[in-house]
């Protein structure tokens, strides 16, 4: 159990070190695209340096235009 706890930081570790090495920490997040992209870099942790690059298109509810 400890192992596996020991590894999962390690690939988010990881994952983070793709993130900040891509340039996705230093912007401001503004849209929920761009907070997908950076949580599903972080998550794919290792395999970015495998040539995976994830990116996530969203959107947000807006509110309905009953009066």
């Amino acid at each position: 159990m400890r192992i596996s706890g020991v590894v999962v930081a390690v690939w988010l570790l990881i994952g983070v070190a793709a993130a900040i090495q891509r340039g996705e920490l230093t912007a401001r997040p503004g849209s929920c695209t761009t907070v997908a992209t950076v949580a599903t870099v972080i998550v794919a942790g290792p395999l970015n340096f495998l040539g995976v690059d994830p990116h996530v298109g969203c959107t947000t509810p807006r509110p309905s235009s009953e009066a």
